[in-house]
């Protein structure tokens, strides 16, 4: 893939690296101009241009590629529903799954207080690496 198809389709990413680098550009910037005056009047200005732009476009960043991760994270989780709704992966404790059976071991687990000592296993996942 060439560097625009990657930067078109993670959007939110390009943006929240260019916001951050912005930011921090900002914040540099900010710094020299205060560092170079001595007059409190002038460093104001250097300070809300520089200083709280720059702190903006970090927050706004950072916000960014937090938003990205949660969103992968939802298709992920979207694709693992739709397998379970497609009978793809299924969920198995190595047991019958009769209704018979559930209604005795959900009994038997009440009766043990053993429910947290079953580990349901999940057959033919799929790999979490994989990605939209």
């Amino acid at each position: 893939m060439n560097l625009i198809n990657v930067m078109q389709k993670q959007w939110d990413r390009t943006a929240a690296v260019v916001l951050t680098l912005a930011g921090v550009i900002a914040l540099f910037a900010g710094y020299i101009g205060v560092a170079d005056s001595v007059v409190l009047a002038e460093q104001t200005r250097y300070i809300v241009s520089g200083g709280i732009a720059g702190l903006f476009m970090l927050g706004l960043g950072a916000t960014l590629w937090i938003s990205a991760d949660l969103r992968d994270e939802w298709r992920k989780l979207d694709r693992i529903e739709q397998a379970l709704g497609d009978g793809v992966l299924r969920w198995s404790d190595g047991t019958d799954s009769s209704a018979a059976n559930v209604a005795q071991r959900s009994q038997s687990r009440a009766v043990n207080g053993s429910a947290a000592t079953t580990q349901p296993a999940l057959a033919n996942a799929v790999s979490s690496r994989e990605h939209a």
